[in-house]
């Protein structure tokens, strides 16, 4: 059986959720849903594209969920920060423990996922479709990386007109502004020791390296993540992904038209998927 205390922490958190669904409920939807299946590909299809169309259907339909999921957490990031405002601190470190730090975890490091797969997405269609351009000199070779920056994969994609929009587009994500106004939460997370949510102060005693090579140490400390500025900086860089997403599905168009106008061209004979 649990105990008082117990019963007290489970009673709290259902009263908290209650609160946190009403104001969900309540609240503008802000927003929009990025579409799937937006995508029409030329029918009967050469086998030849069956790299490329198995490639479209999942990332598309990863980076629309993945955006449409960022898009979820910030108006969950709002609520919570509506109904923590009045709360004293303890129940404040309990929303925080129960509720708040997967969801801001989670949110935080979403604008930089979403840029890599932008960037892995746009590299391995771009690749494949180039077939369409140039057949006969075409060669399926790629960097073995771990991870793409979008200026390594310049040299497979350049040849389409709406790849430089949709770099121009997707280069802002997860940006410096960004990376400092989350005390680079994501890195810090990962590597070492991040901000708080809510409540707790963090880095408390900070080595400062001269440049004359000097140590000194200085106490400081990092003030806590607030949900309310989580939410409003997050909102930027959800309607930054908005945008790419939009020149995404500009390139995807322009490459699915030179697909067809290259299977319209050849002989009868290639199989069809």
């Amino acid at each position: 059986m649990p105990d008082e205390l117990q019963q007290q922490q489970s009673v709290l958190a259902i009263r908290l959720y209650g609160e946190f669904r009403k104001q969900l409920d309540a609240a503008p939807k802000g927003g929009r849903m990025m579409p799937y299946r937006w995508w029409s590909l030329p029918q009967p299809l050469s086998g030849l594209w069956m790299v490329y169309a198995t490639q479209l259907d999942e990332y598309a339909t990863d980076l629309a969920n993945i955006i449409n999921s960022l898009t979820h957490h910030v108006a969950r990031l709002r609520a919570w920060s509506i109904v923590v405002e009045p709360l004293s601190a303890d129940d404040k470190l309990a929303v925080a423990h129960e509720f708040v730090d997967d969801l801001g975890t989670v949110a935080l490091g979403l604008p930089y996922a979403i840029k890599s797969r932008f960037t892995l997405a746009a590299l391995a269609l771009c690749h494949q479709a180039n077939r369409a351009k140039d057949m006969e000199g075409w060669v399926d070779v790629l960097p073995d990386k771990r991870a793409f920056y979008l200026n390594d994969i310049d040299p497979h994609c350049q040849g389409w007109k709406a790849f430089r929009g949709f770099k121009l587009k997707v280069e802002p994500l997860a940006g410096r502004a960004f990376k400092a106004d989350t005390a680079d939460f994501r890195n810090a997370y990962n590597h070492g020791f991040s901000s708080r949510f809510l409540v707790g102060i963090t880095a408390m005693m900070r080595r400062i390296v001269a440049k004359d090579g000097s140590v000194a140490y200085g106490y400081g400390g990092r003030e806590p993540l607030q949900l309310a500025q989580i939410a409003d900086l997050l909102s930027k860089e959800r309607d930054l992904c908005y945008a790419a997403f939009e020149k995404f599905q500009a390139l995807v168009v322009e490459q699915i038209e030179a697909i067809a106008n290259f299977d319209a061209s050849v002989p009868d004979g290639r199989p069809d998927i």
